[in-house]
């Protein structure tokens, strides 16, 4: 899941810590159908030559599943945390994903995919230097470019978030992140705006935005 300071083996024990004390479906960004991101990783593909067989790599979410069951040939979960890959590997049609278990911010890719999907993971980086260390992943994994989609706490999401401070984007914060990365080799394509319910009931304002690398 996500990357807390510090480490990487205290950001591994962090998230299998939180795995460990709750069932996958009680931890606050469950979604039982990830209808949002299932819907714009489908429109990523269909403006990319592979369509459904373009790579996707997606930073732990229980998105992998419902891609595979909609046609989609190459998909691969990258998650710090060996408890919660154990938990995707024992749903039904994980044997049709790559399972990848490493710390996202030290990560090399080993090979080039063409979409980039995460949802809930960025806003946990409240440090430039993890922020870059993030960003330079995402470059490294679409070297020939691709498409973006990335979600995070909106400005008036939680502060905190599975017992660690997290950052708050609108837009125009996640564009400026992208941006000030990429430069012109990024192109915004778009933005939304979603009320997650928690499993405990709690609402959280998630800001969604999109781009294409080239």
């Amino acid at each position: 899941m996500a990357h807390p300071a510090g480490s990487p083996a205290a950001r591994r024990d962090h998230w299998d810590q939180v795995y460990a004390s709750r069932a996958q479906r009680q931890v606050s960004w469950y979604q039982p159908d990830p209808r949002l991101s299932a819907a714009l990783v489908t429109d990523a593909a269909a403006s990319l030559p592979a369509g459904r067989d373009s790579a996707v790599i997606d930073a732990a979410s229980l998105l992998a599943q419902r891609l595979t069951s909609a046609g989609f040939t190459d998909v691969t979960v990258l998650d710090v945390s060996a408890a919660a890959l154990a938990a995707g590997r024992a749903r039904p049609g994980s044997s049709r994903i790559r399972w990848v278990n490493a710390d996202l911010l030290g990560w090399k890719p080993p090979r080039a995919y063409q979409i980039w999907h995460d949802r809930a993971v960025f806003h946990f980086l409240v440090s430039p230097a993890d922020r870059a260390a993030y960003l330079a992943t995402m470059r490294a994994a679409l070297p020939g470019g691709g498409a973006v989609i990335l979600a995070a706490f909106a400005a008036d999401g939680p502060e905190n978030c599975s017992g660690l401070p997290v950052a708050r984007y609108d837009p125009a914060g996640l564009a400026a992140e992208l941006t000030a990365a990429f430069g012109d080799a990024v192109t915004i394509t778009g933005h939304h705006a979603e009320q997650h319910r928690t499993p405990a009931g709690a609402i959280q304002p998630f800001t969604w935005l999109t781009a294409r690398l080239s």
